[in-house]
């Protein structure tokens, strides 16, 4: 691809001044129009070292409201970063709705270092490349405008530019041995920049290669094109229906609508229950067993998610606190999950969950979790069908990073039937010191338990994998599910060490 790229396009001084003016003034009322369409952009800077990105930036940036816009300068990831799956500190700086994301370098970088310094074996690559497309595919589905440019330049224009910065002590600093070792080895890293650009180059987010032996060629075509995809996206309709990927067709398994018609829920054995003896001496030992777990857990610097779900009244807290009883701390945080605020509505759903991951020996227990889009959301009607029914593939998507990054990931539903929920929400009301867990939402959701039970039905197949399963505890018996529960955490944690040992 970058071999046929003709690097000797120019432009004369008075067409770039003419073009220039026409362009900044474009730019700026385009700006204004995103915003009051909400329409979020991320902008993507790529390319050789010393091909211009900060100078592009800088220029392109200056026709742009700064209240706006933010620019985010990717560095090599700190160690707190290492703690947590790689796409999260971009999570993190993705746009409001209306907002604009400008990035000096991205979530390319590593993928890039790393094929560069020869530490990637293939399936890590390719794992890589897999989330990065499914990170832009599910921003782009979103709403999402993703414009990437990659600035290219040749070998000998890249030493000479090198050589320049290093003859000033202000722009020396500038200069790395990386740079050097890039350019020393320009056509191998020449393969490495085609194979990202071809594997990841997507008919929604196109990658753009921009010709920058002339800077003042490189700036106008990085403005033409910013402009030229803001257009394009003003005139889409912002209320058309984006097409919904299949997770499940991607694994070349789609779940027959006949699995909705036959509820998973109807066969759990919900008289399951235990002596009361047996309770207590099988949760002070399960106790004692996960604390000690939890030792290993912090030395082998595993970052362990376990999601509560459930139906209102099934015991989620109560087994939340016999779980966390034998817990360190400093070592755990449980997270409740309420409908998202006004800041985290402006930005995709999954946002506000990237920012609550655990770092490495740190567990995180969610009561209530990133399932609400396909439970509550879904039943309630607070989003469109497509919405919800492209949620499971960026679920699983979720998951699958956390496991590649070496996180355990248990999820729980707590089962109990419609007779034993309605007793519990009696006994609540009549309970002075337990009434303010019922409130007027829990009768509302009660009243549509069958759409909730097709909702659960559904989520329970599309998002149980190898991976993630999901573990149905019988929950009629609080007791019951409690020790399931824990011995469930037990096995997995003891398995997953085990498996590191070989």
């Amino acid at each position: 691809m970058l071999e046929k790229i003709d690097l000797n396009k120019s432009i004369d001084h008075k067409e770039y001044t003419d073009k220039l003016e026409t362009l900044s003034k474009q730019l700026s009322v385009l700006q204004r129009e995103c915003l009051s369409r909400q329409i979020p952009i991320m902008v993507v800077f790529e390319g050789w070292g010393a091909s211009g990105k900060g100078d592009l930036i800088n220029n392109l940036i200056h026709s742009l409201d700064p209240r706006g816009f933010k620019v985010f300068s990717i560095d090599i990831e700190t160690e707190e970063d290492k703690k947590r799956p790689y796409l999260c500190r971009f999570w993190n700086k993705i746009p409001a709705k209306g907002q604009i994301a400008i990035f000096d370098r991205s979530w390319y970088r590593r993928i890039l270092s790393d094929r560069m310094d020869g530490i990637s074996d293939k399936k890590k690559v390719q794992n890589a490349y897999d989330e990065i497309l499914n990170f832009e595919d599910m921003l782009i589905k979103d709403g999402m405008l993703i414009i990437k440019f990659f600035l290219h330049i040749s070998k000998h224009e890249q030493k000479k530019r090198l050589h320049k910065l290093e003859e000033h002590k202000e722009t020396a600093w500038r200069v790395t041995k990386a740079d050097w070792k890039h350019n020393k080895n320009y056509e191998e890293y020449l393969a490495i920049n085609n194979e990202m650009l071809e594997k990841t180059d997507m008919a929604e987010a196109p990658w753009s290669i921009v010709e920058a032996t002339d800077l003042q060629y490189a700036e106008i075509k990085v403005l033409s094109t910013v402009v030229e995809r803001m257009e394009t996206e003003l005139t889409k309709d912002v209320v058309a229906s984006r097409k919904v990927d299949n997770y499940h067709r991607k694994l070349g398994w789609i779940p027959s609508e006949e699995l909705f018609h036959n509820s998973t829920l109807d066969s759990v054995d919900l008289s399951l229950s235990i002596e009361k003896e047996e309770y207590r001496n099988k949760l002070e030992v399960l106790q004692e067993k996960i604390a000690i777990l939890q030792n290993k857990v912090y030395l082998l610097q595993i970052p362990i998610v376990i999601v509560f779900e459930g139906w209102d009244a099934a015991g989620k807290g109560g087994t939340i606190k016999r779980l966390t009883e034998c817990l360190d701390p400093r070592g755990y945080e449980v997270i409740p999950i309420a409908a998202p605020n006004d800041i985290e509505k402006e930005h995709h759903y999954m946002w506000r969950f990237y920012n609550k991951l655990p770092k490495a020996s740190q567990i995180a227990i969610y009561d209530r979790s990133w399932y609400g889009r396909v439970l509550v959301e879904r039943v309630e009607e607070l989003i469109r069908d497509e919405e919800w029914k492209r949620a499971y593939s960026e679920i699983n998507q979720l998951e699958k990073q956390l496991t590649n990054a070496g996180t355990i990931v248990m999820k729980f539903w707590l089962h109990i039937d419609k007779e034993e929920q309605g007793k519990r929400f009696k006994e609540r009301q009549e309970n002075p010191e337990k009434q303010w867990k019922i409130t007027e939402e829990d009768w509302r959701n009660r009243a549509k338990w069958d759409e909730y039970e097709k909702a659960v039905d559904e989520m329970l197949i599309r998002t149980s994998t190898t991976y993630a399963p999901w573990t149905i505890v019988e929950a009629n018996s609080k007791n019951y599910a409690r020790i399931k529960l824990l011995e469930t955490v037990m096995n997995v944690i003891e398995k997953y060490i085990e498996n590191l040992k070989k």
